[in-house]
């Protein structure tokens, strides 16, 4: 239970985190242009290398805590493309180029006709 309360906690703070900066973004430059998402996406991917490396780095004792809290929790609420962005670099650095690519290609491609089917079935439209 206490992973859970970790993932959770800290995925309230990163959901709140994401909401306020799309809308401070959303209100310092308004436009059709999904500007606060692609902001979001970077900074969450920027912090989630930080903090891994900071991890690897130390190795503290706390470092299974600290990853659930700060890494799937947080960075995970504020953007889950910290987390595939995360992915995809670990199939690199394992020298998995093909695999990363394949997954990069996939997570992106596939997630775009999911939503879009989903619309479709939701609106009744074809």
């Amino acid at each position: 239970m206490y992973p859970f309360l970790l993932v959770g906690l800290g995925g309230a703070l990163g959901s709140m985190a994401r909401y306020g900066a799309g809308v401070l973004v959303g209100r310092l430059w308004p436009g059709l242009f999904p500007l606060g998402t692609l902001l979001i996406n970077i900074t969450g991917s920027l912090a989630m290398g930080l903090f891994v490396g900071f991890l690897a780095r130390t190795t503290p004792a706390w470092q299974a805590d600290a990853r659930l809290f700060v890494a799937v929790g947080v960075l995970g609420g504020y953007t889950t493309f910290s987390s595939f962005s995360l992915d995809a670099i670990a199939l690199i650095e394992r020298g998995e180029v093909g695999g990363a690519l394949l997954y990069i290609g996939l997570s992106v491609l596939v997630s775009i006709v999911a939503l879009y089917l989903g619309l479709v079935v939701m609106r009744g439209t074809g």
